[in-house]
């Protein structure tokens, strides 16, 4: 059987930090029984796909996005995963079938025009994303103001587009998932019994010309994060563990510690993680994150 993995691309996605991630749980996390495993932020779900596969003691999972057509590509794939893979088979069978760059690209182009006039149905809808996803510049996602997406062409010429065995086994994963769209902090709700928070919100950027929070036309700015924080908190005063990766502004020069003294009261730690969604070459590579979590001693880097 196939490994259940994320089945789009995502930027800041966590698949390259999962060992140091893991290593950050709780010590005692498989033994917990019934678990309820929380992700607000679900992004590509490279972790939550990991903690299913992983512990069996998670007896129920909630993710959540502001994102509605990412929210929509979960619940396609959990509940219609023939009926997708049959319209990606179609879709990419259209595009390998185009001879030259211009002609993809100007398919290309038809195709984003068509995912943002906002009238198709769930599965085509979820088609495109998929679509868009694998043939867009460096697999991004990014909107406008008007929450219409804006990636470019991404010159591929044979894309994975229908990954029929990766599907069909993160379908069965998702069977026991309750998807939500919208805040974060709806989520608060869900709480049952032994439950278990992992957070990855839009990455606070790490220059005035950088950013990793356009995917949705709402800003997840400072003030979000803090917002954020004092949700860490709430579960914290309610016996709820959790665990949040950021950017790491420290990491970046030293001087800004917006992470250090908002979370001031828990552990930080920090793991090494690698950038390549920049432009320019020379200015990928590794820099550090931060991981916060409410359930161990105060690590100072």
């Amino acid at each position: 059987m196939a490994k259940a993995k994320p089945f789009i691309k995502w930027v800041g996605g966590k698949g390259q930090l999962i060992e140091q991630l893991e290593a950050l749980l709780p010590a005692d996390f498989s033994e917990r029984e019934n678990v309820t495993y929380i992700e607000p932020f679900v992004g590509g779900g490279a972790m939550l796909f990991y903690m299913l596969q992983t512990y069996p003691n998670i007896k129920s999972a909630v993710i959540n996005d502001i994102n509605p057509d990412l929210t929509l590509c979960y619940q396609v794939v959990r509940d219609n995963p023939t009926e997708l893979i049959q319209s990606l088979n179609a879709i990419q069978s259209d595009y390998y079938a185009l001879r030259t760059e211009e002609e993809r690209k100007m398919y290309f182009l038809q195709q984003r025009e068509r995912f943002n006039s906002k009238s198709l149905n769930e599965i085509d809808n979820t088609t495109l994303f998929f679509f868009l996803n694998r043939t867009c510049f460096n697999g991004l996602y990014r909107v406008n103001k008007s929450g219409k997406f804006n990636v470019p062409f991404g010159k591929y010429t044979t894309p994975t587009i229908c990954d029929s065995a990766t599907i069909y086994t993160d379908s069965k994963l998702l069977q026991k998932v309750d998807i939500m769209t919208g805040d974060f902090e709806q989520t608060f709700a869900k709480i049952e019994g032994n439950t278990f928070f992992y957070f990855d919100p839009p990455y606070r950027p790490l220059s005035n010309t950088s950013s990793f929070n356009d995917y949705t036309k709402e800003d997840f700015n400072d003030n979000a994060q803090i917002r954020l924080k004092l949700f860490c908190d709430r579960l914290n005063e309610n016996g709820i563990n959790f665990m949040l990766s950021n950017s790491d502004c420290l990491g970046k020069d030293g001087t800004d510690r917006f992470f250090d003294d908002l979370f001031i009261d828990y552990s930080i730690e920090r793991v090494w993680a690698s950038r390549n969604v920049n432009a320019i070459a020379s200015k990928r590579g590794k820099l550090t994150e931060i991981v916060v979590n409410n359930y161990h001693n105060r690590y100072l880097f």
